[in-house]
């Protein structure tokens, strides 16, 4: 985005309150882009001191804007709105809603105190979708989430302001839909050459003293540092398995975390441009389009030298170099992309169908109806972000959640065995619609499905 660096823009009013708070839609405050929240708490004279790059120095006395009033309570109520599990307190956002006032107050005075310590984040196995195999989720405390939340508001307009375009993910007014239209974009104007990048591990093994030396370039309040240390080092607990140290990476499940990660790769998204090399960056996940096999070898080569200068690996097995120009396909954010053409991934069909499969047993208690509206909110979800991809998806899917219904209304009939054969004809396609289902080719499409069986 055009920064003006040498002139005073003409300040926006900043609303004093938000209609839906914990948004990061798009917001401008003279050039610009910022959360709704981060505006909600900046002042006019700090946003215009942002504007200018606060005239080349680091931002101090940053403490006491994560502790005020406004900003904590802002942070609570964005916090409890998400829900979420408790951490290892046990502690719900529900039961912090109901005392909000007495848990600010606390909040603030320990952080006034500099005596505020995280607690150690919550570490589950969860399922990972398409496989046998488990993948760790941490949850910190509700509380660790509020400071977050507050640490967030603050400093990430700091970093907002200088962040590469070429970079999307978990950024205010950008979102994946953007990094795969730019790719699309990359892919016409000629660059069939594509080095198919991933980071191993990329969150779990950041060097966290060249994580905090970056952000000291621009942050001098040695309060705000101390506390993101902190939150660096606070550990997680998994059950059976008691504390573990967090001695790389950044915080399991932490608000922060993102940003964090945006920041620590900053630089190698500005050494891509100043290279020339075209890159689509959404946080641990990239892509650069290249116009021949040289080219983007030489990039390769280029990113594998700065990922060891940073202590990071490239995933040996998962990193390439892809001729699109010779029918060869990759992946990127959930789609795969091929001879000119685009579709839904294997696995992001396979989590659909996870999510799907969670609300259609064939046990279920509830009403045929209130099982619809349920399905119906991961086909919208779904089928809004793979707008325009390859049309022979959607309809197989449409067809085994239908599948999925008619199974459930077999058992109803004490009948055995999934929803087949006749079963298309007692319950068709127009009846289930006529339930409320939803299509997914129409979301994705626009087109609506055929009421034949």
């Amino acid at each position: 985005m055009a920064r003006e660096q040498n002139s005073t823009p003409t300040p926006q009013s900043v609303p004093e309150k938000a209609t839906h708070c914990g948004e990061t839609r798009k917001w401008q405050w003279g050039t610009l882009t910022l959360s709704l929240n981060s505006l909600l708490v900046w002042t006019e004279p700090m946003l215009a001191a942002l504007e200018r790059g606060n005239d080349g120095r680091r931002w101090h006395t940053l403490n006491d804007k994560i502790w005020s009033p406004k900003n904590l309570r802002l942070a609570l109520t964005t916090v409890t709105a998400r829900k979420g599990a408790p951490g290892i307190d046990g502690q719900t956002t529900e039961a912090v809603e109901k005392h909000a006032e007495e848990e600010l107050v606390l909040i603030q005075r320990m952080l006034q105190e500099g005596r505020y310590e995280p607690r150690a984040v919550r570490r589950v196995m969860i399922d990972k979708p398409g496989s046998k195999e488990k993948r760790p989720l941490g949850i910190p405390t509700v509380r660790d989430r509020i400071v977050q939340s507050a640490m967030l508001h603050i400093l990430e307009p700091i970093f907002e302001r200088d962040f590469s375009e070429s970079s999307y993910g978990f950024r205010p007014g950008r979102n994946a839909g953007q990094a795969v239209a730019e790719v699309e974009e990359s892919l016409a104007q000629g660059g069939s050459w594509v080095v198919d990048a991933d980071i191993k591990g990329y969150f779990d093994s950041i060097p966290q003293p060249a994580l905090l030396a970056r952000v000291r370039q621009k942050v001098a309040d040695g309060e705000v540092l101390r506390l993101l240390e902190k939150f660096l080092r606070q550990g997680v607990l998994e059950s059976g398995k008691g504390w573990e140290p967090t001695e790389s990476g950044t915080p399991q499940g932490a608000v922060i975390s993102p940003l964090l990660a945006n920041i620590y790769l900053d630089d190698f998204d500005h050494e891509m441009e100043q290279q020339g090399k075209k890159m689509v960056r959404y946080a641990d996940d990239f892509i650069l389009l290249c116009r021949s096999q040289a080219e983007a070898q030489e990039a390769l080569a280029q990113v594998r030298c700065w990922m060891e200068k940073a202590g990071l690996r490239l995933h040996p097995e998962k990193t390439r170099i892809v001729n699109t120009g010779a029918g060869e396909g990759f992946e990127f954010l959930g789609w795969h992309f091929e001879r000119g053409h685009k579709w839904p991934r294997k696995k992001s069909q396979q989590k659909f169908k996870e999510a799907v499969r969670k609300r259609t047993k064939r046990s279920e208690g509830r009403t045929l109806q209130q099982i619809i509206i349920d399905v119906n909110r991961v086909v919208r979800g779904w089928g809004g972000y793979f707008q325009g991809g390859a049309r022979s998806v959607s309809p197989k899917l449409d067809s085994w959640v239908r599948t999925r219904l008619r199974s459930i209304l077999r058992k109803r009939d004490k009948r055995k065995g999934r929803g087949h054969g006749r079963d298309h004809n007692r319950y068709p396609n127009a009846w289930l619609a006529a339930q409320g289902l939803i299509s997914l080719l129409q979301i994705t499409h626009g087109t609506a499905t055929s009421p034949a069986k």
